[in-house]
């Protein structure tokens, strides 16, 4: 069967594939649509293998707030570099995963990708991301997702700096009013510029601050000034100085950085209840930041031209 212009034209527009692989697809499928999209599919997985070496530690951090501020998540995508991440395509696929994760029964990232894609059941997960990834020419990658489920109050989401950090903030309260959500948003401010690593003291496990206690201890041993001061006093201070550096890690003890009197998270909660007539209280927050962890490729252009070349 000839394989026409206007033929090469909708199949790439149904898969977004180059025109040259949807002429070889539709021409190896003897124009069969459907066979040619699996040909298509094939050759992105095999794509997406000779990319996978690739560090993607770039990307965007999305969130998604649904049924009454009732169910949210949050994703990290990867992509090799930045400029792909601002790309309208990527970015609708950033979109699209984070509406399957606020769907998702899946308790980790590989039943995720191993769940059916939403929006084409014939693919799962990980084989959309394969045709992303060869419609897109970088490896990318769904790093990690988190669902919350509020039972008994509201989640609210934000998203700093075009999508490098994403954060979502539950509160347990009987109220929706809009002052309660804008105080939830701007502690989710707060988490992103502050990167708290608990709620509470309450929340920090004892061997961390064991660890800590053990650090301080050192330290003070070490400093010649303390060389005279009784047990008794070193430990008063090694308490103060652990108190101190929790209350710089637990997001309700922290300083509320929009206050104008230095009060904290939580009396700035307590503040916001006492106006909506109701408790608004703290119960848990997610914080991604973009490529947090991972190894980032730091290769001038030059360089890879040059490397090409010599290879």
């Amino acid at each position: 069967m000839a394989v026409t212009a206007s033929m090469v034209k909708e199949l790439r527009e149904m898969t977004g594939a180059g025109m040259m692989d949807c002429k070889k697809a539709l021409s190896a499928t003897d124009g069969d649509f459907d066979k040619a999209i699996e040909f298509l599919r094939e050759k992105g997985l095999a794509t997406a293998e000779k990319k996978a070496g690739r560090i993607a530690a770039e990307g965007l951090v999305a969130t998604t707030i649904k049924d009454g501020d009732k169910v949210a998540a949050i994703v990290e995508v990867n992509a090799e570099t930045d400029f792909v991440a601002k790309n309208e395509v990527f970015q609708t696929f950033v979109k699209e995963v984070v509406e399957q994760a606020a769907d998702t029964d899946a308790a980790d990232i590989d039943a995720f990708k191993a769940e059916k894609w939403a929006l084409d059941t014939s693919m799962t997960v990980d084989e959309k991301l394969a045709a992303m990834i060869a419609k897109i020419g970088e490896n990318m990658n769904i790093r990690r997702f988190e669902k919350i489920v509020s039972e008994d109050g509201i989640v609210v989401s934000y998203i700093h700096a075009a999508g490098k950090i994403g954060v979502l903030v539950e509160a347990k309260t009987e109220s929706n009013d809009e002052r309660v959500k804008e105080a939830l948003k701007n502690v989710a401010m707060q988490v992103a510029a502050l990167n708290p690593k608990y709620v509470s003291t309450d929340d920090v496990p004892e061997e961390y601050k064991e660890h800590e206690k053990e650090i301080l201890i050192a330290q003070a041993k070490n400093d010649p000034k303390n060389a005279n001061k009784p047990e008794n006093i070193i430990e008063k201070m090694i308490t103060g100085r652990l108190a101190k550096e929790l209350k710089e890690i637990c997001l309700l003890e922290q300083e509320y950085v929009k206050a104008e009197n230095k009060e904290t998270v939580a009396k700035y909660l307590e503040m916001v209840s006492k106006e909506v007539g109701t408790p608004v209280e703290l119960k848990r927050f997610v914080r991604f930041e973009t490529g947090e962890g991972l190894e980032k490729k730091n290769e001038d252009f030059a360089a890879e031209v040059a490397a090409q070349m010599n290879a």
